[in-house]
């Protein structure tokens, strides 16, 4: 190699030095978020994600405000480690295990919005999760409501909700999750979102640490900034909702999009955006649950909007400091009388529940 006139060979040690840094630097950014744990994405393509947090992509903690917002835009999502104290989520576990697991009767659940019976797992995970905590009735469910609750209002929460919609939040829906359901690629302003479409924010709380084969949660980055058609006409949720899920999936596979499965311990929360295509992985270790609180944020300003076509009411409590809209308020008289309808005759509810939401869906 012959040296440039001029130019000090300390000067190119330290060039060399800071060259060959910034390619390590690389490497390892590279290598961590690929992780080695094989699984298939929801294409059906084998995928390697991180078996544990020291494979993952660093992230990061509340203090990191300016850096968690400038990721979630470019994004789509962002984890913030350690946003829950861990006795918080142990106190959630016990309670679920007190209160809820030996519980025999109907509860609403998120993959049907019908109220029915637990579903277990051959390992004896409830399969079909719980919809809207903060409406369950408090007559069986109280410490349980109680110790949820406290984890999607705490003070920690809500600040890391202002740093990411630039103000307060509130409630708008929350899901429990124990077995993995296997939720289909989809984006939540389809179902629900923020009147100004996008602006909601949604939240997966990791009660305990999530093992890479109980059914992780995965995202598709920067898949909040492509269009796709409403929910309405051939498109609507109540008669094609089927040819809805077909799409996203096409979505997937022009765009080229990558599917990412971060590894959340005990307290790590997961932010995505209302436009981020997301859902769970497959299940390949079924012995580990996938303890979880999931909570849907819309601007305190903001109207909430459903099936991208209606406004709808809210019907709110504070707790802690934040609004919590209470869907079918079962501490309420008339929403148990609903209730009873909805167990006692099921057919004909759902009927008329899809007849209605096609109507204001067209």
């Amino acid at each position: 190699m012959t040296m440039a006139r001029d130019q000090n060979p300390f000067d190119l040690l330290l060039a060399r030095t800071a060259k060959n840094q910034a390619s390590e630097q690389g490497d390892a950014e590279g290598r961590r978020g690929r992780g080695r744990f094989a699984i298939h994405d929801p294409m059906g393509e084998l995928i390697h994600i991180p078996a544990a947090d020291d494979e993952d992509y660093t992230y990061f903690s509340l203090r990191d405000a300016g850096a968690i917002r400038q990721y979630y835009d470019e994004n789509g999502y962002v984890v913030i480690r350690g946003l829950i104290p861990g006795g918080l989520c142990d106190q959630a576990l016990t309670a679920f295990e007190r209160e809820v697991k030996p519980y025999p009767g109907h509860i609403y659940r998120q993959t049907t919005a019908n109220p029915e019976r637990h579903a277990f797992t051959d390992w004896g995970l409830m399969l079909n999760p719980i919809l809207n905590v903060q409406s369950l009735d408090t007559r069986n469910f109280s410490r349980f409501k109680e110790a949820g609750l406290a984890m999607l209002t705490h003070s920690r929460t809500q600040e890391a909700v202002r740093t990411i919609l630039a103000e307060p939040g509130k409630i708008v829906q929350s899901m429990y999750f124990d077995g993995n359901p296997a939720t289909w690629p989809h984006q939540d302003t389809y179902y629900l979102d923020a009147e100004d479409i996008g602006r909601m924010t949604a939240a997966w709380f990791a009660v305990l640490d999530i093992a890479p084969g109980a059914g992780r949660f995965f995202i598709y980055p920067k898949s909040h900034r492509i269009d796709m058609a409403k929910n309405g006409g051939n498109f609507d949720i109540a008669f094609n909702h089927a040819r809805y899920k077909k799409l996203v999936v096409e979505v997937i596979r022009n765009h080229q999009l990558e599917c990412r499965a971060p590894a959340l311990r005990q307290g790590d929360v997961l932010f995505w955006s209302a436009k981020t295509i997301h859902g769970s992985l497959e299940t390949t270790q079924p012995r580990f649950a996938r303890s979880s609180f999931t909570a849907h944020y819309i601007p305190s300003s903001s109207r909430f909007l459903q099936y991208q076509t209606r406004i709808r009411r809210l019907n709110c409590i504070t707790v802690n400091g934040m609004e919590v809209h209470r869907p079918k308020d079962l501490a309420r008289q008339s929403q148990r009388a609903i209730f009873w309808i909805e167990t006692h005759y099921p057919r004909t509810f759902q009927t008329v529940k899809k007849l209605a939401i096609k109507a204001v869906t067209r």
